[in-house]
């Protein structure tokens, strides 16, 4: 619950649950979030399990971030919230 109340933190998973696998630019474009926060939430949910990164050993470098299936379990349950807050 503590990552889940950080700024970013559920619309980051229902974002990437809605992209698929998702580069960092277009995390970025689809959140109203500084640079240093959305890089923060994704290590944090990264390494709480809910998100993969893979990183492509290609030139420019490649990032993409894709939910776990605890992730998508979390993303289906977490759409309601965040669709109520938005009607208020």
């Amino acid at each position: 619950m503590e990552l889940l109340s950080r700024t970013h933190a559920m619309q980051v998973v229902c974002g990437v649950a809605h992209m698929g696998p998702a580069r960092y630019r277009d995390i970025e474009d689809a959140l109203d979030a500084s640079s240093s926060t959305l890089s923060a939430r994704l290590d944090e949910l990264a390494e709480a399990g809910l998100l993969e990164r893979e990183q492509y050993d290609e030139i420019p470098p490649r990032v993409e971030y894709d939910l776990t299936d605890d992730g998508r379990e979390l993303a289906v349950r977490l759409e309601p919230v965040l669709e109520w807050a938005s009607e208020r």
